[in-house]
């Protein structure tokens, strides 16, 4: 089973409700850099992760209960009322707290193998239900592509996508915890703004030239980011001095995206920023589908 990285092409983030949760509008994007997961019928829940890159700090993955791994695979389950344990395997590329998703991409494709391996036939809107969940994000792991999200990011809606998008990701060794950089939004922002997404983004989406979207890339949170990382702001200049068009924080960081021409662009700026010293780079493209399976025995 292979599930997809996500990026945020647009994050628009609202006050903070009364249940501590900030509404949003996005607009996601599944591209070419992968987590699979392999599943086997076993007596007991287990997880072992294995690291496909240097980007991927193995450390910060948990091999107990609290994986969302697990978690998707016992939800799974009592949402049928089975008692039924399974052994899951992780080949990990996304980066961890790397603001791709990373860990919702190991429930969605958890859930869409487990689905299959014990033949439930759970009906899509229950997956969906099911992934909502487990986190904001595990639902749009599901279902791949571009697609707007809303609520906290749960409640997704495929778009029109004509375009094949290139991106170079800028992986960070340091992660950056989400409620941090939503604290420092939190701080920093100064009253209400509109940040709903704008129409015009949409018909972009619709054309193949990418020089009609980079004009409403966004990332409500990158201001935050910067605040509490300096360092990712030199990362985007870096970008932009080795030929990007746009440069974009991925959700709430601290992976950095360089956007690109097409694909030979986008190796050429990969090139030129690993002179530069940003070694720990990948070119990819979107959209692309969501949590599916690749082998099945």
């Amino acid at each position: 089973m292979r599930a997809p990285a996500k990026i945020n092409v647009y994050l628009g983030v609202g006050k903070v409700r009364d249940d501590g949760f900030h509404p949003l509008e996005t607009v996601y994007q599944a591209v070419s850099l992968y987590d699979d997961v392999t599943v086997t019928s076993a007596e007991e829940w287990s997880v072992t992760t294995m690291v496909g890159g240097p980007h991927v700090d193995h450390l910060a993955i948990p091999d107990d209960a609290t994986n969302i791994a697990i978690r998707a695979g016992k939800a799974l389950a009592a949402h049928h009322g089975i008692d039924r344990a399974a052994s899951i395997e992780v080949n990990k590329n996304i980066p961890v707290a790397g603001g791709m998703a990373g860990g919702s991409a190991d429930a969605a494709a958890t859930l869409v193998a487990l689905d299959r391996l014990w033949a439930l036939e759970t009906p899509d809107e229950d997956l969906l239900a099911i992934a909502a969940e487990l986190g904001s994000d595990v639902p749009f792991a599901l279902v791949g592509g571009t697609a707007t999200g809303t609520g906290r990011g749960e409640i997704v809606t495929p778009l029109e996508d004509n375009g094949s998008w290139w991106w170079v990701v800028i992986f960070n060794e340091e992660g950056l915890s989400t409620p941090s950089v939503y604290g420092a939004y939190d701080l920093l922002e100064e009253g209400d703004h509109d940040y709903r997404i704008r129409p015009e983004m949409l018909d972009a989406l619709r054309s193949p030239q990418p020089s009609g979207l980079d004009v409403f890339l966004y990332n409500d949170l990158e201001t935050a980011a910067f605040y509490l990382r300096p360092d990712l702001e030199r990362t985007a200049e870096a970008a932009l001095e080795c030929g990007a068009i746009m440069t974009l924080l991925s959700g709430s960081g601290p992976t950095m995206l360089a956007f690109a021409n097409d694909a030979e662009d986008a190796r050429l700026i990969a090139s030129r920023l690993g002179g530069r010293g940003y070694e720990r780079t990948a070119v990819v493209h979107g959209p692309v589908a969501g949590a599916h399976v690749v082998a099945y025995q």
